[in-house]
């Protein structure tokens, strides 16, 4: 059984620092992950970095940001983004502004179109692969 002065202490605000704001920096480097459960059947876009770990039927554009495709995620999409990093599995075309990478256990049944490509030993790809300077 509790006596007073312990639930009056333990009803009583905690002191100390408060937490410490966002700052705008901080909130230009957040991520939006979308996890393993997540299954998405439709148009993705958005204005900041995003990571999927789920499935996906559709498409994803994101022009100004980086598109990383995780681990387990299966993605059946167009894909369209600044730069993609893939570690899953994608079916569909990528095109990317900057830079496609595909890791090692990553791997896409479909074409490319990126200024810059690369591929880890171990990655897949079937389809074609364009490259340009601009």
């Amino acid at each position: 059984m509790l006596k007073r002065d312990e639930a009056d202490a333990a009803a009583a605000p905690r002191q100390g620092p408060p937490p410490a704001p966002i700052t705008r920096d901080a909130a230009d480097k957040l991520v939006m992950n979308l996890g393993k459960s997540v299954m998405i059947k439709g148009e993705l876009s958005g204005s900041e970095d995003l990571t999927l770990y789920g499935r996906m039927e559709g498409s994803v554009k994101l022009p100004e940001f980086t598109l990383t495709i995780g681990p387990d995620a299966d993605i059946k999409a167009e894909i369209s983004a600044k730069r993609v990093v893939i570690m899953g599995g994608v079916t569909g075309n990528v095109v990317a502004g900057e830079k496609v990478e595909i890791r090692s256990t990553g791997s896409v049944t479909g074409d490319i179109a990126s200024p810059r490509f690369a591929i880890q030993e171990g990655g897949c790809m079937r389809g074609k692969v364009a490259t340009s300077k601009s």
